[in-house]
């Protein structure tokens, strides 16, 4: 058996793992759909009517639907990196990864199988996310091919996160510390364009907002799905998604590599 088919295998023996975890455990599921629909009827039918102002043609709750839902996606986002983490480090710290190394399978399987699941937990935290949007008033204009973007723009963040997820994981010690470790970045679209325009901040803020990775994102998202225009938001988002993928894909197998089972 070749090395790539030993691979494949390996790594869909651990996606199925995973899979079959989302599927005995629904509740992390509905605790990824759930936090982010909180969030957009609380910011829609709360905050909408006044923070949609001058964001649309008629300043309604409708246009602020429209503006936050890209914010709330990546949310979706972060939610379920930080259910990554929490099962990377249950692995480590309830020996089931030192049974993993006593066996003759592909070693890097074993967080491939958790990438993987995650991100199709993720997505289908997405859709259901997309749903809820629509229902409440989100009303987008892209075309085919711009949801296709869209969707893979949100799977490159996706992978993006989950890798860094993974990696936060291993260098928890603990479930508990890995449950808080991915929590910061939830901060970054409140802190990022993804509820307010940037141009309504303070300076200082609105700098870090302007240059952090989400806002880009969003922005593309926005832009495929609202038709309100990309600019170079799109291959900067594209530039941070490859970089944060890279970096935290060598981090992870670092970590697992030279980590024992705790």
């Amino acid at each position: 058996m070749t090395t790539l088919s030993l691979a494949v295998r390996d790594s869909s023996t651990m996606l199925r793992r995973n899979l079959l975890h989302m599927r005995r455990y629904p509740s992390m599921t509905l605790m990824l759909v759930g936090i982010p629909v909180i969030l957009l009827l609380l910011f829609v039918y709360v905050f909408g009517g006044t923070l949609g102002a001058g964001l649309g043609p008629s300043g309604d709750r409708g246009d602020y639907a429209n503006y936050v839902t890209p914010g709330i996606l990546l949310i979706t986002v972060v939610s379920g990196a930080q259910g990554t983490a929490i099962s990377v480090a249950m692995d480590m710290n309830e020996g089931i990864i030192a049974r993993f190394r006593t066996m003759a399978i592909f070693r890097p399987s074993v967080l491939t199988g958790h990438v993987l699941g995650s991100v199709i937990q993720t997505l289908l935290s997405l859709a259901a996310v997309i749903g809820v949007a629509l229902l409440i008033g989100f009303r987008p204009t892209a075309n085919p091919v711009e949801w296709l973007a869209a969707t893979g723009v949100l799977a490159m963040v996706t992978v993006a996160l989950t890798w860094l997820s993974v990696a936060l994981g291993l260098v928890a010690d603990s479930v508990e510390s890995a449950s808080n470790l991915p929590m910061p970045l939830i901060l970054l679209p409140f802190l990022g364009s993804g509820f307010v325009p940037t141009d309504s901040m303070p300076t200082a803020v609105r700098l870090f907002a302007e240059y952090q990775p989400f806002t880009p994102v969003m922005e593309t998202l926005r832009g495929l799905l609202l038709g309100t225009g990309i600019g170079s938001n799109g291959l900067i988002a594209v530039a941070w998604c490859a970089v944060i993928t890279v970096v935290c894909f060598l981090w992870a197998k670092a970590l697992y590599n030279r980590n024992p089972a705790r």
